[in-house]
């Protein structure tokens, strides 16, 4: 019996715009997108399925943001969000913006009303894209179906333009559900579109550091959050090791060198910026969490290494700025400071074990509170139990003000890219995001997030989205009922009978919440208790809260040192 063609026979092949994405996010690697639904995007859910791509739903267009930057971290993959129009590009603002100061490649694709509706007052319509420029290195709307996967390649490329950073695309509904010819539409290749950013510096630069590097007799280098960025974990190991560097490391840097590690030091840090004959500096710009560059020794030969052009001699001048890529530099710089006869590295003996002691004199003199068994709970005693608990898989995550601020002087995450902490944007509420990013990502990893009380509260609910995709993780609440670092900041300025206005939270049992979710929580009072709750979070196999009341009268020496109060 003759079969019948169909109506469509002879056509072209046709394809909707949504579709065009899909392929587009797989050509570049994307594996998951992190979304909230709205009408104006459900095509590019229908592509992801094709394509193989996992849909990760939350209850909040800023966390979808935030776990688009935290797969960018954990990966080396640019990540990527997913919103509706207006309100739902808005929410995700927060993290866009958060990427951007962290340097975080990542894209998001936000909905916009239909093209044939423009300027009528459509639903949701918004101007997106002015909205998103300052806060992106590139925005765009994509004004044609045949262009929705070239644009979306383009994104991704400027993402990698110089350092990091996050792009914006908004796709009108009109395009985005449209089809045209697959042969009329271009779908770039894997691969195809676009180079390597791998500069290794100007040679004579390096040389010229390689040099400096060999006479110094007391050099150290900061290996900031662009060391795991250019995954230059190994080049930076082997420079330390063979010329006897003193390193410290800050930002997503931590972990570059294992704890115990002769070479690692992290109390000693404002010692030796002030007692140093060379300091490096890494992958992190003179911002306000290095006091403008001015907490290095004007007497230093300073040299500031960096992907972007523009960061170094920014708010400080430098003795030798190179532009490139950490991994890379560093590789050259081993290369340009071997075969030699004498390398520097004995002659620092001296120098390391200086550092060393004044190292070992910091950690005396606060140990007796990090095993305090006051109670409320001295916040040490909660962030040295959790750097006890962690093992070498266990990626940590910090959250919040004051107690985060405790964990970065005790926590040390035992392997490259196992921290993550929001950047210099100081934002609240990543950590619910950071953590379903990285077990997303990683799931053969152990994911520990310390929260503050009142960071938790902002994304919150997205515990649920834990719980519903199985992402189990061990969450603990620093719980002291306030915004303790801004408590500080108001007692200090305006006394105590003021000290208490606008940050106080109420007391709030996070077990509970976690419980009432599908979670495990408990509830801790005595300091002997964290180590066994700790445990049983983690043998529990599923996303959890332990809620440890510290106690809200103490603050840490960076919330009583910030510079925003003086």
């Amino acid at each position: 019996m003759a079969q019948t063609a169909p109506d469509n026979a002879g056509e072209p092949d046709q394809i909707s715009g949504g579709h065009l994405v899909a392929k587009a996010l797989k050509a570049e690697g994307v594996d998951t997108i992190f979304t909230l639904c709205g009408g104006h995007i459900i095509d590019i859910y229908d592509g992801c399925v094709d394509e193989g791509i996992d849909v990760i739903d939350v209850r909040h267009e800023q966390v979808a943001a935030h776990a688009a930057d935290g797969y960018s971290r954990i990966t080396g993959k640019p990540g990527c969000a997913v919103v509706t129009a207006g309100p739902g590009t808005t929410d995700a603002v927060t993290g866009v913006a958060n990427a951007f100061r962290a340097e975080s490649p990542m894209l998001l694709i936000g909905g916009q009303g239909a093209l044939s509706q423009h300027k009528m007052g459509s639903l949701q319509d918004l101007p997106h894209v002015d909205m998103m420029n300052p806060i992106t290195k590139f925005a765009a709307t994509v004004p044609h179906t045949e262009r929705a996967a070239d644009m979306v390649s383009m994104a991704f490329r400027e993402c990698f333009h110089g350092s990091p950073g996050p792009s914006f695309l908004e796709i009108p509904r009109d395009v985005l559900d449209a089809k045209v010819p697959v042969d009329k539409a271009r779908i770039p290749q894997a691969g195809g579109y676009r180079a390597t950013t791998r500069s290794a510096g100007d040679p004579d630069a390096v040389q010229k550091l390689a040099d400096l590097l060999v006479k110094a007799e007391k050099p150290c280098i900061l290996l900031g959050s662009q060391t795991w960025t250019c995954r230059a974990t190994d080049s930076a190991v082997k420079l330390v090791r063979e010329l006897n560097v003193p390193a410290f490391c800050n930002g997503a840097g931590r972990g570059t060198l294992p704890p115990g590690d002769p070479l690692h030091f992290q109390l000693a840090r404002r010692y030796a910026f002030q007692n140093s004959d060379l300091i490096i500096i890494l992958g992190t710009p003179f911002d306000f969490r290095m006091g403008y560059g001015k907490r290095l020794s004007p007497e230093a030969t300073v040299v500031q290494i960096d992907l972007d052009y523009r960061t170094v001699g920014r708010n400080r001048d430098v003795d030798l700025g190179i532009v490139g890529d950490a991994d890379a530099v560093l590789t050259a710089l081993s290369q340009a400071a071997s075969g030699r006869t004498d390398n520097g590295a004995s002659g620092r003996r001296a120098w390391v074990q200086e550092l060393r002691e004044v190292e070992s004199a910091a950690l005396t003199k606060r140990l007796p509170r990090q095993h305090s068994d006051s109670s409320p709970i001295d916040p040490y005693r909660l962030v040295h139990e959790i750097n006890e608990f962690l093992t070498e898989d266990s990626i940590y995550i910090g959250d919040g003000g004051d107690i985060v601020t405790f964990s970065g002087q005790v926590i040390q995450p035992k392997a490259p890219g196992h921290w993550m902490d929001p950047g210099p944007l100081g934002t609240l509420g990543v950590g619910v995001p950071f953590a379903m990013a990285a077990k997303k990502a990683c799931p053969d990893k152990e994911v520990v997030c310390l929260f503050g009380d009142g960071a938790f509260s902002l994304t919150g609910w997205d515990f649920e989205t834990m719980v519903r995709f199985d992402l189990p993780f061990v969450g603990i609440v620093g719980n002291n009922s306030s915004m303790n670092q801004i408590r500080y900041g108001q007692v200090a300025k305006y006394g105590e009978d003021r000290g208490r206005v606008g940050n106080t939270l109420g007391d709030i049992p996070y077990s509970k919440f976690a419980q009432m979710l599908g979670g495990y929580g408990e509830e801790v009072h005595d300091p002997a208790d964290i180590a066994p709750a700790l445990q049983r979070a983690r043998e529990s196999g599923k996303p959890s809260l332990i809620n440890v009341w510290v106690d809200p009268e103490v603050y840490a020496p960076g919330t009583m040192n910030q510079t925003m109060y003086k």
